[in-house]
């Protein structure tokens, strides 16, 4: 059944309205299924919703939602991940209601964020499951909020709510302009800012990413393991293919972290299965996918592989290609890409069957704010990967202080304009107008081009070159040195690779002020497998200072050695170099190795 394309859906401006149209069109396909695994070796338990069954599911929980909240009240959508996490946000949608997508409490290290962003939000009701509505009634005590069980809701409850249409009154997800959901951001050291993302955001966000990856023409399996409160997962696991009609298949986290090999199961159970990780997840499958794992792993059905770290590595394509080739997974459905939760998710992205384009950059040129070609072999290059070109929408490379657009193969702040910028930050006007007001410097000339208005600026650097657009790092992770720009994840890559103790893609490496100006740092975990009392810290630190200092030219003030899980990650699994720099600012790390 479900090897058929799906017929095109009209252009609908909301994802309700999308998952009534496969409901009536195409009611026994299958939409979502979420593949658990209760145990330690579990092969995977499927559990199925048709795009009938999602549609009724959706409309009980939104009828339940419009008899418990006010018009343009927030819902925090706090179930596991699963197909009720699914029915939970496309519920309070279809109510007219603004999603919060976040994740039930008990997540490492994010207790404070969760607490943090409900106090912010401030939702009227919180969805969850019956299996974490005891941790979430308690998470929600003393605060004015009811908590519903999207799995306890009766199937009856839709037939309060016949279609996406509303009471009279009420905000209708019909109406593009309206707010959606609220996508918070990762977040470091303050509140983490909501971005107001509306039906249209999303919907256009969707249209461009199934565009970029060719999978607008083509019958393709989303697969997925990214959480959905998390930008990347929401629209490629969910929005996609509600828009689309495609099957979206879906897996725990955790379920990936613990045995990295059932994802790729996943992805050769599914035909053309497109799929997205960061830039860790294949090095980890790499290091981690045993010989007797792989045997009957085939994976030249793979569609697209994307990749959206910042910056996306060659190396570690190169090493996740090597490691399955023999599997049939060809070089050529890597896709690296760029995007931000301002912009919905996705910006600019390679299209798949094409060639990674890998640029070898020069070190010294880069420090000065310029993108020169260097030798591939030469020790001091830089190897970053393009992110392909932008997905319906323009990109522009200004200097941040001047606001001018600078050159092909000038470094500068990457600016973005196109259907899917956020409204801005909910209740942040000040910070809304800096960020999604930015206008460039010569104004006439930008309108000559065919758009005029705002810009969002997106806070990351990079550059253009030859059509590609090319992530170098975060504006504010930059470090600055009597003069020269040092990118943070230059400097991780170099010291990870100097001594074997150091855990990988588990370090931050920071700037914080001395006495005679800038002094760098860095934060790194050793491995869990290798005790602290077997590693010779004072050769570590020696051996680590020298190769920065070869490769950099940068003198190391201190590198401090911590136990694994020290160094703070982000919500979406990102080191938070921000929060690791307060840390140590505040003392809070034991010195293991001197300074």
């Amino acid at each position: 059944m479900d090897s058929r394309r799906p017929p095109l859906a009209p252009a609908f401006r909301s994802l309700p309205e999308y998952v009534r149209h496969w409901a009536e069109t195409t009611p026994d396909r299958r939409a979502f299924t979420f593949v658990d695994h209760p145990a330690p070796h579990s092969r995977g338990v499927h559990r199925t919703l048709t795009w009938r069954r999602l549609d009724l599911r959706m409309r009980a929980v939104a009828a339940r939602l419009t008899a418990e909240a006010e018009p343009g009240a927030r819902v925090a959508v706090l179930c596991p991940q699963g197909t009720e996490y699914v029915v939970g946000f496309l519920g309070a949608l279809a109510a007219g209601l603004v999603a919060v997508p976040l994740f039930p409490p008990g997540l490492p290290g994010q207790g404070d964020r969760l607490t943090a962003v409900l106090a912010d939000a401030d939702p009227a009701v919180v969805v969850t499951t019956g299996a974490s509505l005891a941790g979430v009634r308690e998470l929600c005590e003393g605060r004015a909020v009811r908590v519903l069980a999207v799995d306890q809701v009766p199937d009856a409850a839709a037939d309060d709510l016949l279609g996406p249409a509303l009471p009279a009154g009420r905000p209708s997800a019909s109406d593009g302009t309206a707010v959606a959901y609220l996508q918070y951001t990762s977040g470091s050291t303050r509140t983490p800012a909501g971005v107001e993302i509306t039906h249209a955001n999303v919907v256009a966000n969707a249209r461009q990413a199934l565009s970029a990856y060719g999978a607008d023409t083509r019958q393709v399996t989303c697969v997925g393991w990214l959480p959905l409160y998390h930008d990347m997962g929401l629209v490629l696991s969910v929005a996609a293919p509600v828009v689309r009609g495609l099957l979206s298949v879906l897996m725990d986290p955790v379920a990936f972290l613990h045995e990295p090999v059932r994802w790729l199961r996943l992805l050769a159970a599914h035909p053309r299965a497109l799929s997205a990780a960061p830039n860790f997840a294949y090095d980890y499958c790499a290091s981690t996918v045993t010989e007797a794992q792989k045997a009957g792993l085939r994976l030249d059905g793979v569609w697209a592989l994307i990749n959206g770290s910042e910056p996306v590595r060659p190396g570690t394509a190169d090493r996740f290609h090597a490691a399955f080739a023999a599997q049939g997974l060809v070089p050529e459905t890597h896709c690296p890409s760029y995007g931000l939760a301002e912009a919905t998710v996705f910006v600019s992205a390679a299209r798949p069957g094409q060639p990674l384009r890998g640029f070898a950059l020069d070190r010294d040129a880069l420090a000065t704010g310029k993108a020169l070609p260097a030798r591939p072999d030469d020790p001091r290059a830089v190897l970053l990967a393009g992110c392909g070109a932008p997905a319906g929408q323009r990109v522009r490379v200004a200097d941040p202080v001047s606001n001018v657009a600078l050159a092909e193969g000038e470094i500068g702040e990457i600016w973005v304009q196109g259907p899917n910028v956020g409204r801005g930050y909910r209740n942040q006007v000040r910070q809304t107008r800096r960020v999604f007001g930015a206008v460039l410097a010569d104004a006439t000339a930008d309108r000559q081009d065919g758009s005029p208005g705002a810009w969002l600026r997106t806070g990351d650097l990079g550059t253009v070159l030859d059509g590609q657009l090319i992530v170098t790092g975060r504006l504010k992770d930059l470090i600055v040195v009597d003069g020269r720009n040092h990118y943070p994840q230059d400097v991780e890559a170099t010291v990870q690779d100097a001594h074997p103790a150091v855990r990988r893609d588990r370090l931050a490496a920071f700037g914080v002020p001395g006495g005679s100006g800038e002094r760098v740092v860095v934060v790194a975990e050793h491995p869990r497998t290798v005790p602290v009392a077997d590693i010779d810290v004072p050769a570590l630190v020696r051996t680590v200072r020298a190769a920065v200092s070869a490769r950099h030219g940068l003198r190391l003030s201190d590198v401090v050695l911590v136990p694994p899980g020290t160094v703070p990650r982000t919500s979406s699994g990102k080191v938070s170099r921000a929060l690791t720099r307060e840390r140590y600012t505040a003392g809070a790390y034991a010195v293991e190795g001197l300074g």
